[in-house]
């Protein structure tokens, strides 16, 4: 049951015709324990030019055409003020966001947390929609996607660790992406794989030191095919060097781009040993792809499939984004159905998310807040269609920017699950992130939080400051100067040696 809050706010604003200049919401969250979630709750009712949240210590003024919108005194509670003003935004806007109250990216994760809480998943489920608000259909999503990850994904062990390795290079940048291009020229990605070959060799080393076992190992960038086919073998046979494979389940390299796909590179990752790649169209229609930046044509997109088929590369993820520039629900449609006539095991939807820095949003600064009806329709068909295709959801996660507040979905055909996937967004495992750019988040389980160890992003100052990458990984993940260690390996050296005991 909702709450019954009394509201105290003005009465709604008789027209929209100053929303252009003035804010016409001012929200007074003085007295929240955390105002940022509640900046985020908003944003998913108004784009940002009309609404302003007013901060404790800031000077403002409510003129006679906004609306203002203050949290009743005695409402602290984040969950509370959140429920309150969820209300309030609804009862003003005419909307009722589908995933409720939530503003964080991992609501697989808050469904199990629930689970574990009330005991079955009904409890959970029960909870989502009395108390976050859930639209049933979300509701449902969730308990699909968690009961696929209880099959698949097994238990955190901190033995365990993903490692992740980035390379930050792109044939061009899509209009939609807030990072910098890196089109860098061959004697730059010569010198930045001589940097990130030797990271890899000092992270193998340690981690075979310390006793823990790799269990996944996902390339990923940026486009990784944008290198050569011998530079790809050459940095995949010494990854398989450094690093103990023996007991890793899964190695994928992203291929993203099919203009950077040919099939002595595909070739070369299946001799090394991976047997997963990204083939991500984005779209089937030409006209988008050109809109959004991507140099290549649907054809391409086949090609690159009939290739993977030459070599039978036993697992291809294709990727597709519902909410694309100038396309309507038909047209994500007939990509969908060409993904599923080409049949790859794993197909994942995206919600279009422009970023601040993207070349879109300085186009159409409110583009997300106006494609949210034609999103709705494109996920909904998409879901519909991969059901009947025999595919699951398995893993979701949520962004800040996405069109309509929506999601973006990972489906696979039963038993082919991208683990990695699921253990990122679960947060139950030690990542060991290499190259520039990558994050590196250590898991501690008797406290079920992560810590970031992180590198610097610009390609050509990690290759400056590689011995301080190195460095911080010996501090942050595998010790420290004075002989301590973090959990990455303490847990797993108590876990080894409990193992031999027994």
């Amino acid at each position: 049951m909702k709450p019954p809050f009394t509201p105290v706010t003005t009465d709604p604003p008789p027209s929209a015709t100053k929303r252009s200049t003035i804010p016409l919401y001012k929200i007074d969250c003085n007295q929240a324990e955390r105002p940022y979630d509640l900046k985020e709750l908003v944003r998913m009712f108004l784009p940002p030019s009309e609404y302003q949240v007013l901060e404790e210590g800031t000077e403002w003024e409510v003129l006679p055409e906004d609306t203002l919108i203050r949290l009743p005194d005695g409402i602290i509670e984040k969950d509370d003020c959140k429920r309150w003003l969820w209300q309030e935004l609804s009862r003003h806007t005419g909307k009722t966001p589908e995933w409720g109250i939530l503003t964080g990216v991992r609501p697989v994760k808050l469904f199990g947390e629930l689970v574990h809480r009330t005991g079955s998943p009904e409890g959970a489920a029960e909870t989502l929609k009395e108390r976050y608000y859930l639209d049933p259909e979300k509701i449902r999503l969730l308990a699909e996607t968690w009961q696929v990850q209880q099959e698949t994904m097994g238990e955190g062990d901190p033995r365990k660790v993903a490692v992740y390795i980035g390379i930050p290079f792109c044939p061009t940048r899509c209009l939609y992406c807030s990072f910098t291009s890196n089109q860098g020229k061959p004697e730059a990605i010569a010198r930045y794989l001589e940097a990130l070959k030797k990271e890899i060799a000092f992270a193998g080393a340690e981690t075979r030191r310390c006793g823990l076992i790799v269990e996944s190992v996902y390339m990923g960038g940026g486009t990784p095919t944008t290198l050569t086919a011998e530079q790809l073998a050459d940095l995949l046979a010494h990854t398989r060097a450094s690093f103990d494979l023996s007991q890793c389940r899964e190695f994928t390299v992203e291929s993203g781009r099919p203009d950077t796909i040919t099939e002595e590179k595909l070739q070369a990752i299946l001799d090394s040993g991976a047997e997963r790649i990204s083939i991500n169209p984005q779209t089937m229609k030409q006209e988008t792809l050109d809109r959004i930046g991507r140099n290549h044509t649907p054809e391409e997109i086949r090609q690159a499939f009939q290739m993977a088929k030459n070599v039978a590369m036993p697992v291809v993820n294709a990727d597709l984004i519902a909410g694309l520039p100038g396309e309507e629900p038909e047209d994500f449609v007939n990509s969908l159905q060409e993904m599923l006539d080409l049949r790859p095991a794993n197909i994942t939807v995206h919600t279009l998310a422009v970023k601040r820095a993207s070349r879109l949003i300085e186009q159409e600064k409110d583009y997300n807040y106006h494609q949210g009806n034609k999103v709705k329709r494109m996920l909904e068909a998409g879901s519909r269609m991969l059901a009947e295709a025999g595919y699951r959801p398995y893993y979701l996660y949520r962004q800040k920017q996405m069109t309509g507040n929506f999601e973006n979905v990972g489906y696979a055909l039963p038993g082919t699950e991208n683990l990695y996937n699921m253990k990122i967004m679960e947060e139950n495992q030690t990542i060991i992130a290499l190259g520039a750019g990558g994050i590196s988040k250590v898991w501690y389980p008797a406290e079920n939080r992560l810590e970031r160890v992180p590198n610097v992003s610009n390609y050509e100052i990690y290759i400056e400051r590689l011995e301080e990458m190195m460095d911080r990984k010996r501090k942050g993940i595998f010790a420290d100067a004075a002989g301590t260690a973090p959990a990455a390996t303490t847990e797993a050296k108590a876990a080894n040696a409990a193992e031999e005991e027994s």
